[in-house]
């Protein structure tokens, strides 16, 4: 009998582990479609009639991000909903462009792990674990150099900062077709309506007037 529930629990942390992720395709592609007429919904998103399916519906060109902004970066995302034929694959990636001190913010990816390559420059990057049982988090960081690629479990705050004197740029992989992210400034500071300040005061251990200071800026959304 322990062996019995020894198995099911076993086939039960597996088809958790299992639908944490996107789900894996039953058909060779689902190329996403706004037109409900002709469509099946899948993933999130309606299917193009594969007999009407083209090269360009697997095809898109990125240029490089403009950085002239407060954070000095740019994030372009080719996700599901810029590339049509990632819908059901899994997958996505993002160009992050960088100007010297350049800087993405600390932010998360609630669907996906990010695998993140160096194209050029030198970026300064890291990632905070969840609360551990002795109440810290730890922070894991890397500079890195073109070539250098580094990985951000899934759902972790994580940052890139552009130390070098010139430009930089990355290309970051990740492992759901629509990672979304989560930018915690802008999260907790611009959300609408906003949050209430009793409970920034109490999170934070500031005074009222410092959460006021916050959500009076201008938080700008590099994505």
């Amino acid at each position: 009998m322990k062996v019995v529930y020894f198995l099911v629990a076993i086939m039960a942390l597996a088809s958790s582990v299992a639908s944490a992720y996107d789900p894996s395709p039953l058909q060779d592609f689902c190329v996403a479609i706004n037109d409900t007429k002709d469509g099946v919904f899948v993933n999130g998103k309606f299917c193009k009639d594969p007999k009407l399916v083209k090269a360009d519906d697997f095809f898109e060109h990125v240029e490089p991000g403009n950085t002239s902004n407060p954070l000095g970066s740019k994030v372009t995302p080719v996700t599901v909903n810029e590339l049509f034929g990632l819908n059901t694959l899994g997958i996505s990636l993002a160009r992050i462009d960088f100007a010297p001190k350049g800087l993405n913010p600390p932010h998360t990816h609630p669907r996906a792990t990010e695998i993140l390559i160096v194209l050029e420059g030198t970026l300064y990057v890291g990632f905070v674990t969840s609360n551990q049982a002795d109440g810290s988090n730890r922070l894991f960081t890397k500079v890195l150099n073109k070539g250098d690629v580094f990985v951000f479990p899934i759902g972790l705050i994580h940052f890139q900062l552009n130390v070098g004197y010139g430009n930089a740029v990355a290309i970051a992989g990740l492992s759901s077709q629509n990672p979304g992210v989560i930018t915690i400034a802008n999260a907790l500071f611009k959300a609408t309506p906003p949050i209430s300040p009793e409970v920034l005061t109490k999170a934070f251990q500031v005074d009222k007037n410092v959460i006021d200071y916050l959500q009076k800026q201008s938080w700008y959304d590099n994505n």
